[in-house]
């Protein structure tokens, strides 16, 4: 009798036991969900995208500057971010030693807590300026032409950017491709050349096949393109390659030869715009204007090396049913890490997003020690997020930090959401598919910045350093 009481009291005291651990296990839990994780770059490079201890959440209030979050009130949603995979890039990736390829292409595209989770990325149709050679998908010898377009091929493309596609496209097979020329073919313009010039009318309709053949052979070598700008910076023709064409020109192609194409071809890739500097908004909206070219495009795209970021709210203003992405904005050979990491945060992440962008993109992704490859008249001093020199030695550089800290973070089909903004603390914040909240500041203080994040009648206590970067997640 007393050995079956010992054994009941045994077990009575097990089971309180089990029951504390429980809950303990289930209030540590708790803890943990409610606090907030914090990723840091700072301006020396002492930290770069380092996790930092968690910050807790609690019911008290301080005096300290506020950025309020309101899930409640939303925004554009988010197609993601990432980089110009230029034919240099893709030279210098596909060429990689085997191992060192497949580990930085996980790093890059990959979403787990080792990558930093691109989503987005952009590629040139025919060459860009970071090709070593200039080059479209149909050229002829001088004084020929091909309207049937009966020479047209990927050809160029075979020996590395298909590869590193399909490699990319392996790792994230719902990865958004956008396609931009720098220029047609030289028999198609009125200066056969490869830099400056016009498309010639009689080739519009030739041209918009050109698109059509494009993303049909890329569809079938299993490389699906999501959108297409028309011309990559149109109001720039002293690039090399490059092309000179207005808003009345660009709008004519749209509504008269490559819209019907698409339509014609079952093609549901996007149509957008521009793809040029914010000091012009009129260009799309021009475009916008037209009643018979919107009804084919999806949106208007952004550079950002002349003009002011607004500029995309005034098109958005004019035409809010359509679509904005911020398409490019290079870091520079003479930059320095934290003058470029403080400006690109603040204007190509957080200003762009604030200012309805769905994407956000740098470039480029990669360039050899000596900036290269380039086309001759080219960009001499373009510095991708990646150094890839001599033995496989990889760099990461500041652009890779600058797009890492929304990527990582913030997937597809997150959606933007409503932050407050206090002094010298601009900001960005997203609600992720996961349900997740992501707020991304930078401190333009030259003092450390002790602020709150309020989020549920909640508040966490952040210090970031001067001219830093932070990214939060809870």
């Amino acid at each position: 009798m007393i050995q079956r009481k010992t054994v009941a009291v045994a077990a009575h005291f097990l089971l309180v036991c089990l029951a504390l651990l429980a809950r303990e296990n289930v209030y540590s839990q708790q803890v943990k969900n409610t606090g907030v994780e914090y990723w840091l770059t700072k301006p020396d490079q002492s930290a770069l995208l380092q996790q930092q201890p968690a910050i807790p959440f609690s019911v008290q209030k301080s005096d300290h500057p506020v950025i309020t979050i309101q899930p409640q009130k939303t925004f554009q949603q988010i197609d993601g971010f990432g980089y110009a995979l230029t034919g240099g890039s893709a030279w210098l990736i596909n060429n990689l030693e085997p191992s060192k390829k497949k580990k930085i292409l996980n790093e890059l595209f990959r979403r787990d807590k080792n990558s930093i989770g691109v989503s987005y990325i952009r590629i040139s149709i025919g060459a860009s300026d970071l090709d070593s050679v200039v080059f479209s998908y149909d050229d002829m010898p001088k004084g020929q032409t091909d309207v049937q377009l009966k020479n047209f091929s990927l050809a160029p493309d075979e020996a590395n950017l298909i590869p590193v596609l399909k490699k990319i496209l392996a790792i994230n097979p719902k990865i958004k491709i956008l396609g931009s020329p720098w220029s047609p073919p030289e028999w198609m313009k009125d200066n056969e050349n490869s830099k400056g010039g016009e498309l010639l009318p009689k080739y519009y309709s030739v041209y918009a096949n050109y698109f059509v053949k494009y993303i049909q052979q890329m569809k079938a070598k299993g490389i699906p393109v999501d959108a297409i700008t028309i011309q990559n910076e149109p109001e720039n023709p002293k690039n090399n390659p490059s092309l000179w064409m207005t808003a009345l020109q660009q709008a004519d192609f749209i509504k008269n030869h490559l819209g019907p194409a698409f339509k014609k071809a079952g093609i549901k890739t996007k149509i957008i715009l521009f793809d040029h500097n914010c000091d012009h908004p009129e260009y799309p909206i021009t475009i916008l204007n037209d009643k018979e070219a919107r009804k084919y495009i999806d949106g208007s795209a952004f550079h950002l090396y002349v003009g002011e970021v607004e500029a995309m709210s005034a098109v958005h203003k004019a035409h809010p049913d359509k679509h904005l992405y911020f398409t490019e904005q290079w870091t520079g050979s003479n930059g320095t890490f934290d003058g470029d990491l403080q400006w690109a945060i603040k204007n190509v992440i957080i200003c762009t997003m604030r200012n309805w962008s769905r994407n956000a993109l740098e470039w480029n992704l990669a360039n050899d020690p000596e900036f290269k490859p380039h086309t001759p008249g080219g960009c001499t001093e373009c510095k991708g997020a990646l150094t890839i020199g001599p033995g496989n030695d990889i760099k990461r550089n500041v652009s890779y930090y600058i797009i890492a800290h929304a990527s990582k973070f913030v997937p597809a089909g997150s959606v933007r959401i409503e932050s407050s903004l206090p002094a010298n603390l601009p900001n960005v914040a997203f609600k992720t598919p996961a349900g997740k909240t992501v707020l991304l500041v930078l401190n333009e203080n030259k003092t450390d910045a002790i602020f709150n994040i309020e989020s549920n009648k909640k508040q966490a206590t952040a210090n970031i350093p001067a001219g830093a970067v932070a990214t939060f997640t809870w």
